[in-house]
């Protein structure tokens, strides 16, 4: 198994102590973001400070289906790209969930990932996360306005329940067409994102999972987003097309596989 740090050569990595048994790979970032922020020399020196800073470890799950690619979780998506648009520099560390090391359980017993290493500390569920994130580094802020901040949150439990249905008739289809419908409404009073014209976390939570309902969707049900629902497709192919959602998006054929045993189970 290889262990790929940045700065650090790979036969230096791979005597790295615990963290050979990982098959890993490092992500240099900290660079470019999907969108454009103001150029304050405050901003400037925050984002040159955090650059030359030690980078954040995040262990993440490993694709299943090609080594060495990041796996399929939307919650470590949404935990990244907080990251990206924050400018922060990180370690990724993958970790094949089929055969988890010993020491992931020493550092989050549960063994689950996404887990974000701050100031020593490890951190576990992309909640805390990205909350912290957002204290720790408030430049540039991504937090979003309580009263917007539920927008959209139940469409991915919806998409689910269509996924696995079997019944065509047991109104899931419509219950996930209900919250995109109120979805598209909001956007078209307050888009273009949940909170006007600016990227919030909301964004950041909410497009890992419409991605994975586009691909899961439309692989085991052959089905898309309605046309009618113009403000949804637009707001699909902003978020898809930044730059942070493009470095940190699961290839499809993990997200096809990922969902398999809901479809089939």
């Amino acid at each position: 198994m290889a262990v790929l740090l940045r700065g650090t050569s790979a036969a230096a990595a791979a005597t790295a102590g615990p963290s050979s048994a990982l098959l890993a790979t490092t992500f240099c970032r900290a660079r470019g973001c999907g969108r454009l922020l103001p150029a304050a020399p405050r901003l400037q020196r925050a984002f040159a400070a955090r650059a030359s800073a030690q980078p954040l470890e995040v262990c993440a799950k490993e694709s299943i289906t090609v080594p060495g690619h990041l796996g399929d979780c939307p919650f470590t998506q949404r935990v990244l790209l907080t990251i990206e648009e924050k400018h922060l520099p990180y370690d990724l560390k993958l970790i094949n969930l089929a055969n988890k090391p010993d020491w992931l359980f020493e550092i989050n017993p549960e063994g689950k990932v996404p887990i974000v290493k701050l100031e020593e500390k490890w951190i576990a569920d992309s909640d805390v996360i990205t909350q912290t994130l957002e204290e720790k580094y408030p430049e540039p802020p991504l937090a979003t306005p309580p009263d917007k901040a539920s927008v959209g949150s139940k469409i991915f439990s919806t998409f689910i329940g269509f996924l696995k249905s079997k019944d065509p008739s047991d109104g899931t289809e419509q219950a996930l067409l209900d919250e995109l419908t109120l979805f598209d409404s909001h956007l078209k009073d307050n888009g273009p994102f949940v909170n006007g014209g600016a990227i919030s976390a909301a964004d950041l939570s909410l497009g890992p999972k419409l991605y994975h309902m586009e691909i899961a969707l439309g692989h085991y049900k052959n089905w898309s987003v309605p046309d009618s629902l113009s403000h949804v497709k637009q707001y699909m192919k902003s978020i898809f097309s930044m730059d942070s959602f493009a470095k940190t998006q699961a290839l499809q054929e993990d997200v096809i596989a990922g969902w398999r045993p809901k479809v089939m189970g």
